[in-house]
């Protein structure tokens, strides 16, 4: 496994990952996990792997963009000096392009995700011992659908990142479209976006195999 005993995660993004969070909670404690994939994370390194004593730190806030990332990323990533960090953002950058236009909702284009993407990384690639870049996904089989073509854009940003960087990448996407291609979206969320639990195995799964966690 990538990550070494007593490591500290620091897991960061939007409501995917904040999935109901308490935000008043002690980072790792009681109700601080949410009930989403940073949950199951925490379950399998802790339940599987009790040796490793890994911390995980859910940041993420829903509605967040790369933006709010940038924002807050001193207090809720660099202060708490993490070993670790995995990001998962890029679904409401495109999102916005969408539901956000009659209420004018600050909209993030391409190049200016990449640009403060990279910024996030350069701030941190060195105080820590590892990132980890997770793939923004829409679950939605077909792919002319443009929120999904915008989805996918960004997150081939993110896989660029982590190639430049030589950082592992997690294909969430992927996932997900092995799913549609044999059950419905609907299986899984009915907006396309907000996955149910059976959505955030899929995420947790995906994770756990990129930094190479052994199941016992």
């Amino acid at each position: 496994m990538l990550l070494q005993e007593g490591t500290r995660l620091v897991m960061i993004g939007d409501s995917i990952t904040d999935c109901n969070r308490a935000y008043d909670a002690m980072p790792a404690g009681w109700g601080s996990f949410g009930d989403g994939y940073v949950n199951l994370v925490n379950a399998c390194l802790t339940g599987l792997a009790p040796e490793q004593k890994v911390m995980v730190i859910n940041k993420g806030i829903s509605g967040n963009t790369i933006l709010d990332l940038q924002s807050r990323w001193d207090e809720d990533v660099l202060a708490l000096k993490p070993d670790w960090v995995s990001i998962m953002i890029g679904v409401n950058d495109a999102w916005r392009h969408f539901d956000g236009v009659l209420s004018q909702v600050e909209q993030v284009e391409m190049d200016q995700f990449e640009q403060v993407y990279e910024e996030l990384i350069l701030k941190t690639k060195d105080r820590v011992k590892g990132m980890v870049l997770m793939s923004p996904f829409m679950i939605e089989a077909n792919e002319q659908d443009e929120m999904k073509q915008m989805v996918k854009a960004f997150a081939a940003v993110a896989k660029k990142l982590a190639t430049k960087y030589q950082m592992p990448y997690v294909d969430v996407q992927q996932k997900m479209d092995d799913f549609t291609k044999v059950l419905s979206s609907y299986a899984l969320a009915a907006d396309r976006v907000h996955p149910n639990v059976q959505g955030h195995m899929i995420i947790a799964k995906s994770f756990l195999d990129g930094i190479d966690f052994s199941w016992k």
